[in-house]
C-alpha cells in the first residue's frame, strides 16, 4: 500500500505492581522490571517530543479492576501528553472514572472481543475519539487468527477477521492489534498481519504493536497503511529514541 496516512508514534509503559515492565510474549511469567517510576519515563517521552503515550495495567488486564487512576493523572498534569490506557475496562462506569482521570482514549479488550454489542455502544455514547478496541492475537492451531482475553491468558474461540466485521457500522476509529508472538521479543512486526487488516478495513487507525525494534519498522509500519506504533522494548532498552521515531510521523 503506497497511500500515506495521519501516523501517531504512541511510546508505551507497561505496569505491573507499581513497576515498569515488559512481558515477552504476553508471558506474565517472563517479565523484565526497569523502574519503579513510570512517571519519569512518561516525562522522559514527553521530552522526546511525543504526543502520546500508552499506559497499560497488566495486573488490571489480568484480572479486572484498573488500578492506576493516580499514575494517569500525575502523567497528564505533569507531562501534557494524550494517553490512550487500558487494562481491566469491564464496564461504562470504568470508561467514565477513566476520562475523568485524563484519559485521551480509553483501550478495551476483553469486553470487546466477547461483547461487541456493548462496546458499540460505549462508542455511541462516547465518540469514535474516545475509545480504542484492542485486537490482540495469536496464530491457532488451524491458522486462523485467534483472540486470547483476560490479559492473553484465556484463549476463547472468537477470530480475529469475525470479530473486527461485528464492529461495522458503529463507528469504531482506532483498533490496536498486537501479534502476541512479537511482543517483547525485537523480532520486528508482523507486516503480513497489518497488511491484511489495512486491506480489510481501510477506515480503520490500524495501531501495530508487538516486535518493533528500530526506525525502519516505524517507516515500514506507517507504508503498510497503519494508523500508528506502539513502542515498548526498543525505547526502554535504548535501541530507539522517541524523538528519532516521532521523527517518522512527519514525513
Amino acid at each position: 500500500m503506497d497511500t500515506i496516512r495521519p501516523f501517531t508514534v504512541y511510546p508505551a509503559i507497561d505496569v505491573r505492581g507499581g513497576a515498569v515492565v515488559r512481558l515477552h510474549k504476553g508471558d506474565y511469567d517472563q517479565e523484565t522490571r526497569y523502574t519503579d517510576n513510570p512517571l519519569a519515563v512518561a516525562e522522559n517521552y514527553a521530552r522526546g517530543g511525543s504526543a502520546w503515550l500508552h499506559l497499560v495495567d497488566l495486573d488490571a488486564a489480568r484480572a479486572g479492576g484498573y488500578t492506576l487512576h493516580d499514575t494517569l493523572r500525575a502523567i497528564v498534569d505533569a507531562t501534557g501528553l494524550q494517553v490512550q490506557t487500558g487494562g481491566g475496562v469491564r464496564s461504562e462506569e470504568d470508561v467514565d472514572r477513566l476520562l475523568e482521570a485524563g484519559a485521551a482514549r480509553v483501550v478495551v479488550g476483553s469486553l470487546a472481543v466477547r461483547e461487541p454489542h456493548t462496546v458499540r455502544s460505549w462508542i455511541e455514547r462516547f465518540g469514535p475519539e474516545r475509545i480504542t478496541v484492542a485486537l490482540d492475537t495469536r496464530i491457532g492451531p488451524d491458522g486462523t487468527w485467534v483472540l486470547p482475553t483476560a490479559g492473553w491468558t484465556s484463549v476463547g474461540e472468537q477470530d480475529l477477521i469475525t470479530t473486527l466485521h461485528s464492529y461495522e457500522g458503529s463507528g469504531l476509529r482506532h483498533v490496536l492489534c498486537t501479534d502476541i508472538g512479537r511482543d517483547g521479543t525485537l523480532s520486528g512486526p508482523n507486516f503480513h498481519l497489518y497488511t491484511m487488516l489495512t486491506r480489510s478495513a481501510p477506515e480503520l487507525e490500524i495501531q501495530a504493536s508487538g516486535g518493533a525494534r528500530s526506525v525502519e519498522d516505524v517507516r515500514a509500519a506507517r507504508r503498510t497503511g497503519c494508523g500508528g506504533i506502539i513502542l515498548g522494548k526498543a525505547i526502554l532498552e535504548g535501541r530507539l529514541t522517541v524523538a528519532d521515531a516521532v521523527r517518522e510521523e512527519a514525513v
